[in-house]
């Protein structure tokens, strides 16, 4: 195989080090697979509930001509509100929240199918070895880019307790203090997790949303374990409430850069891949014709700045066979930097 001849992945650490480069990382649903490949697959949540045979989840994807699926709920629930106002057909409104609770729990089915039950599911083996895999990043002040909308990440980053692991969400102080009385530290009450407390030093982006990400229309907020449920639950919970997650799963890249930018999360850590120096590293994300937008944010920070070290030099991308060397054979002049395949398979981010 050709891609045998390609550098390993630890021989392009190697280099960068040498180089004394900052370096960045960059994955997508290789990623996941890499985990598990029977459980997690390309775009496989849409796929799923595009797949489970009901008509009207189907007519609703064709019919709204999206696979966003915040939109689509949110358009559910404005028709329902205008159908009750404009309507004297009494079965409308129940036919439409009808569509809107299957979609709902659609949507939970498939997290639940496509995902270990729990954090604790992930052998502590894989988890240790994906931890350092990611600290080769985070411990040398890179940042860490995903793709993915799924849990494996958050579980991981979680589980290990990581301290320079920062998305950005943090809780505010929501008991009022004066100077006249004193209140006792446990007294105080926070608010839940919102995001930008910490976006100032942020080294985790989720660059579509991830499923525990939630806009609750004033705020970017962050779901987590209690006392009494495990993390889906919670996701469940909170769709009940009419809020749902932040992700991008489908349409073109311009679409996508859409969706990305009506979203001030998700546009911030756009911008923050725009601004990237040094190298970045990307593995399971294969640049097919809908990441144009990734493209882009690449290429405008490889023309920050003409000096080093101001500006991005060059971008690694993983392949994992021939076919995928091929296809980054042909697009590498879509690039304004140098484009260095190295060969996937030989990264063992989840340990051999």
């Amino acid at each position: 195989m050709e891609i045998e001849k390609l550098q390993t992945y630890q021989q392009v650490i190697d280099s960068l080090h040498k180089k004394k480069r900052k370096k960045h990382l960059l994955f997508g649903n290789g990623f996941s697979m890499a985990y598990d490949s029977n459980i997690f697959s390309y775009n496989a949540l849409s796929n799923f509930i595009e797949t489970t045979g009901d008509p009207l989840i189907k007519n609703l994807f064709e019919k709204l001509n999206t696979k966003n699926f915040e939109q689509i709920m949110q358009q559910l629930d404005n028709f329902c509100e205008i159908a009750e106002v404009f309507s004297d057909d009494k079965t409308l409104v129940p036919k439409i929240k009808a569509a809107s609770e299957k979609l709902k729990s659609s949507l939970i089915d498939a997290v639940k199918e496509l995902h270990p039950e729990h954090v604790f599911k992930i052998p502590e083996d894989k988890s240790v070895a994906c931890i350092n895999f990611l600290q080769e990043y985070l411990g040398n002040d890179g940042l860490v880019f995903s793709t993915n909308y799924d849990l494996l990440i958050y579980w991981v980053l979680m589980r290990n307790k990581v301290h320079n692991a920062i998305d950005g969400f943090g809780r505010d102080l929501e008991t009022d203090l004066d100077d006249e009385h004193y209140v006792d530290p446990h007294d105080l009450e926070y608010s839940e997790l919102r995001w930008g407390k910490h976006k100032g030093g942020q080294t985790i982006h989720y660059l579509h949303g991830t499923l525990p990400i939630f806009d609750t229309g004033v705020n970017i907020v962050k779901v987590e374990y209690d006392t009494e449920h495990y993390l889906l639950q919670n996701v469940k919970d909170r769709i009940d409430r009419k809020e749902y997650p932040i992700f991008v799963t489908a349409g073109n890249g311009k679409e996508k850069l859409t969706h990305i930018m009506h979203n001030k999360y998700l546009s911030f850590c756009y911008e923050q891949l725009c601004e990237i120096q040094g190298s970045l590293v990307t593995f399971g994300f294969n640049f097919g014709e809908y990441d144009t937008h990734i493209i882009d944010a690449i290429n405008i920070a490889a023309k920050m700045g003409k000096k080093a070290p101001d500006k991005l030099w060059s971008v690694y991308i993983g392949v994992y066979s021939d076919d995928g060397l091929k296809h980054i054979r042909e697009i590498e002049k879509k690039f304004k930097c140098k484009v260095i395949p190295y060969n996937a398979r030989t990264a063992n981010i989840w340990g051999k």
